[in-house]
């Protein structure tokens, strides 16, 4: 009977959590659930819906003291799980990507995940290797592309590895510490935290809006400039017989 109703008690437990929502996978995982969540959603495709940002963020409000609710976390705990989970995670995309090459991207089905690595080909592109790892980290879904996409188009694994530490590092650690900064100085902050973690998803989703908006201006911008250097080519030819 004891074991039948642990068994229940562990089912109900799974279906009532949502995995997209921050403060029911830390209430039901918790820092477990850090760990397990940015290792999915940086080494693993299938992963890139997952609320990094917001889940960090949450992790470290969570730890604040005198932050009430059924869920406190301790906040060593939840910084080492961060670090685990997504300097793991990073490596086994890079992997991933090593071993199925781009034909893996190139096949998904998700149109986010194929604009998500357009995107992370351009930021390598554009930025070069190490500025291009570590500024991925704080942009949804190309943190979750970039991985895979360096491992296929043959980035160094010593330099992959340096800067995705760099940046992986950086993002889990400054979120949680904002989080953790914000609990300690505001008080009763838990009162608020869906308008809270709500602020931190749109503030998190802000460079994708900056890119779309970004290139959008930029292609009339493009096209009339072309029409100056076709000018001269027209003015100098020779007249007709």
């Amino acid at each position: 009977m004891a074991v039948a109703a642990a068994a229940l008690s562990a089912t109900a437990v799974t279906q009532a959590v949502n995995v997209l929502d921050a403060g029911s996978l830390l209430a039901a995982f918790g820092a477990l659930g850090v760990a397990v969540v940015l290792f999915a959603e940086t080494g693993l495709l299938v992963g890139f819906f997952l609320p990094g940002d917001s889940l960090l963020f949450t992790a470290g409000l969570l730890c604040a003291p005198g932050v009430g609710g059924a869920v406190h976390l301790a906040l060593p705990q939840v910084l080492a799980a961060a670090a685990v989970g997504t300097l793991a995670g990073s490596q086994t995309g890079y992997w991933i990507g090593r071993r199925g090459g781009r034909a893996l991207l190139a096949e998904g089905r998700s149109r986010k995940l194929r604009e998500g690595a357009a995107r992370a080909e351009e930021y390598l592109a554009r930025y070069g290797h190490a500025k291009a790892i570590v500024l991925a980290r704080f942009v949804p879904i190309v943190r979750t592309v970039l991985n895979p996409l360096a491992g296929a188009l043959n980035v160094p694994a010593r330099t992959f590895a340096l800067w995705q530490a760099v940046g992986g590092l950086g993002w889990t650690v400054g979120l949680t510490l904002a989080g953790y900064a914000l609990g300690s100085s505001v008080p009763n902050v838990d009162r608020y935290l869906l308008p809270v973690v709500a602020l931190v998803v749109l503030v998190s989703l802000a460079p994708i809006a900056l890119e779309v908006l970004r290139s959008r201006a930029g292609r009339p911008a493009r096209e009339p400039a072309a029409e100056p250097g076709d000018a001269p080519d027209h003015a100098s030819a020779p007249p007709a017989p």
